[in-house]
């Protein structure tokens, strides 16, 4: 697997990276993974470069967390500034706490009207799922076959993506990913079906409805955006179930599709949105915006703190996000830059036959790899290839979906064409040489 490294296993490693090697396995366990057969060692970041401890230059077309850019100066400048004054929590009064919230539900849709501020994505979903369930009084939740929502054990319990090793609760139910790829013109209605019947399933159980819970990129699924608008007859199926809509915004939020948020991308109106990652540019900054009717019960029966989610320090990393966010276009760049690398890809298509799919939104893409394109054959032996050799070649990406042959794109929006030419030219060169293809 790309992202299970067995460092017993590793060829070609320096003795400097041997030891690193050997030294993380005892100091953290056999439970953490590295990328690639052949681990790389960032020690700089810069836009959308990253730089390893031997002074060697990486195109970095994967890390979706710093989405402004490696180490974006106005954002250190911000945390620094901050972080120089003071830093404590939620229970005492900050303007720049305040400021930030109105900064982030202004970009939202009007009816969310609280927010809720967390340290990483997971938290944001488990503190979600709390409010759904005081709301509904349900349990039943539906995701996708392969979809990540965390990794606590509430989230972990219905996130089919960590495997075979952590099975899914009982009040879970899964529907399969809205593969148009596979699939025919008719998959909005047979994906908004699925959904009426996983939840009508769980009540045959005698599980109460409470959420329909997607990525809205469906990123760990394997990146599937189109058609644009396919997601609201599913969410429409799930409010006739009683359950709630949560937009897990964690991946595609904060401008990657093109747009600020990927629901927007089907013209629904979650009634919960989680997010993290990008939301404070690698600072753990992470959060919920909410329709406050839901809050109402959850509100007058819980409290709720959190030691360091929406301190001071982490809402002045968000503003900055906002602000770069802004004043740089990047969710523009986003689109455009996207645009080109996705005719960047389908003009490889037309040399490499491996390429079966290309899709995506922005700066999230997925490229599907395939032995025939009549069959659909997953590539998966040379997908693990390609993703290897172009490490080898400093260009850094990843694979997702259920045979890991789907190329997962995902760089800081800062990329450039400039960029996007060298990744398409390095990607012809690997494909060029996959073994037993042309």
């Amino acid at each position: 697997m790309i992202n299970a490294f067995d460092p017993t296993s590793a060829t070609g490693l320096s003795p400097r990276e041997r030891a690193l090697v050997e030294r993380r396995r005892r100091l953290l366990g056999p439970a953490y993974r590295l990328f690639y057969e052949h681990p790389v060692h960032p020690v700089r970041g810069e836009g959308a470069w990253l730089f390893d401890a031997a002074g060697n230059r990486y195109l970095d077309c994967y890390n979706n967390v710093a989405s402004m850019g490696h180490a974006h100066p106005r954002i250190v400048a911000a945390i620094a500034a901050q972080a120089a004054q003071l830093n404590t929590h939620t229970r005492y009064l900050h303007e720049t706490v305040l400021d930030y919230a109105e900064a982030l539900l202004a970009t939202l849709p009007a009816a969310l009207g609280h927010v809720m501020f967390t340290c990483t994505g997971s938290e944001a979903n488990d503190l979600a799922l709390r409010i759904a369930r005081s709301h509904t009084g349900g349990e039943g939740i539906v995701v996708t076959a392969l979809a990540y929502h965390g990794v606590t054990a509430s989230l972990a319990d219905l996130s089919p993506s960590l495997g075979a090793g952590v099975p899914l609760g009982r009040h879970v139910a899964t529907v399969a990913a809205p593969d148009a790829y596979r699939g025919s013109a008719d998959m909005p209605r047979r994906f908004a079906e699925d959904v009426r019947q996983a939840f009508e399933d769980l009540r045959r159980h005698g599980i109460r409805p409470c959420a329909l819970l997607v990525d809205t990129m469906f990123t760990s699924d394997g990146v599937f955006p189109d058609p644009a608008g396919f997601l609201a007859e599913a969410v429409t199926a799930a409010r006739a179930a009683g359950a709630l809509f949560i937009a897990d915004e964690v991946q595609p939020g904060f401008g990657r599709t093109g747009q600020m948020w990927g629901f927007a991308r089907h013209g629904v109106e979650p009634d919960i949105v989680t997010m993290g990652k990008p939301m404070g540019n690698g600072h753990p900054l992470a959060g919920l915006a909410i329709r406050p009717e839901l809050l109402e019960r959850f509100g007058s029966t819980s409290r709720y703190f959190n030691t360091f989610g929406g301190n001071p320090v982490s809402a002045a990393a968000g503003l900055a996000v906002l602000q770069v966010l802004h004043d740089e276009g990047l969710a523009e760049n986003a689109r455009s830059v996207g645009a080109y690398l996705q005719d960047g890809l389908r003009a490889l298509a037309a040399r490499h036959l491996l390429i079966g799919d290309v899709r995506g939104a922005g700066l999230s893409i997925g490229c599907e790899l395939v032995r025939d394109r009549v069959t659909q054959t997953p590539a998966t032996a040379e997908t693990t290839y390609v993703v290897n050799a172009l490490r080898e070649r400093r260009v850094l990406i990843s694979a997702s979906g259920p045979d890991a042959n789907i190329l997962k794109i995902r760089p800081p929006l800062c990329l450039s064409r400039a960029q996007v030419d060298l990744f398409v030219e390095t990607c012809d060169q690997v494909l060029a040489s996959v073994p037993g293809h042309d």
